[in-house]
């Protein structure tokens, strides 16, 4: 039988560190070992491999057309080492965590109020959520699942439609006229709450209906759509966003909608987790159980 060429897993580790900081210090810190350490195991990976995996020059490292190739090999084979660990690490009743990342409007509106019910559920999976309107690549930020709104692509995950977001327009209704809003040039004269997340929105939302504003972007600005919602409760001006995240507070009263056009939505909401980790039975209980959760509110009426 022939001898299997079997590099060591420190290796391939140093070897995948150093592709994706093209650094041996970076790596180095990244791995908490010695820049020597790191230099001596790429050193026996090329070795073995009988190939030099980097040029190195003055200007810094670059891969080889072998170290390019050899990346995408070596990155699969730590995925699935990392996902066999980890389902030997949940399987049975043991204590397990689940890392959610959510963007944080949605999380507040949509997953927290629904969360207690997957709790109950599966008492034995912990739960850490983890809010952010920025991307998340699953494959560095330590996180197991992923909510997010977009086209439904993500590098090396599985993406699953939970359902559309529209967009309406809220306010409180002591700041409309008592007759209410004639047009939508009577309507932008009201202060526009801005959401620095979506810049563009309130220029979409005229244009879908054919109007040019003044000025689309004037207006009290807040980070995320929870800041914008709570501003319009507060009277501050109109707020735009996804309807789905003011409808509890449509059917409280505390907000209404001025104006009846709702634009539908460019994207979906999203939940995703990296392909080689969809069997473990953490992800597959979450992923099963937000789904069946998306269909309820996606067949249920608006408020």
């Amino acid at each position: 039988m022939q001898k299997r060429v079997m590099p060591s897993m420190m290796a391939l580790q140093c070897f995948e560190a150093v592709a994706r900081h093209m650094s041996f210090t970076l790596a180095a810190q990244d791995l908490c070992l010695t820049q020597s350490a790191i230099s001596k195991q790429i050193a026996q990976l090329e070795a073995t491999v009988c190939q030099a995996l980097f040029h190195r020059s003055a200007r810094g490292l670059a891969l080889t057309p072998a170290g390019r190739m050899y990346l995408g090999e070596v990155r699969s084979i730590l995925n699935q080492v990392d996902a066999s660990a980890r389902y030997v690490m949940g399987y049975g009743e043991a204590d397990e965590t689940l890392a959610i990342a959510v963007q944080p409007t949605f999380g507040i509106t949509w997953l927290i109020p629904r969360l207690r019910q997957f709790m109950q559920a599966y008492p034995h999976i912990q739960v850490v959520t983890k809010g952010d309107a920025r991307p998340f690549d699953l494959m560095q930020a330590r996180i197991d699942v992923s909510l997010f709104y977009g086209e439904g692509s993500l590098p090396g995950a599985d993406c699953h439609r939970l359902f559309e977001a529209d967009v309406a327009v809220v306010c409180a209704p002591e700041i409309l006229p008592v007759n209410g809003l004639a047009s939508l040039a009577e309507l932008e004269q009201l202060p526009l709450i801005q959401c620095s997340f979506r810049p563009e929105i309130w220029r979409d939302w005229f244009g879908s209906q054919g109007f040019v504003p003044f000025d689309a972007y004037r207006g009290p600005r807040f980070d995320t759509f929870s800041m914008c919602l709570q501003a319009a409760q507060e009277g501050i001006g109109l707020a735009i966003m996804p309807r789905m995240f003011a409808e509890q507070a449509l059917a409280r009263g505390s907000l209404v909608q001025p104006w009846p056009f709702v634009q539908p939505s460019d994207g979906a909401y999203y939940v995703a987790h990296a392909s080689h980790c969809a069997a473990l039975p953490k992800i597959r209980h979450f992923v099963d159980w937000v789904l069946a959760q998306a269909q309820a509110h996606a067949s249920a009426p608006s408020a």
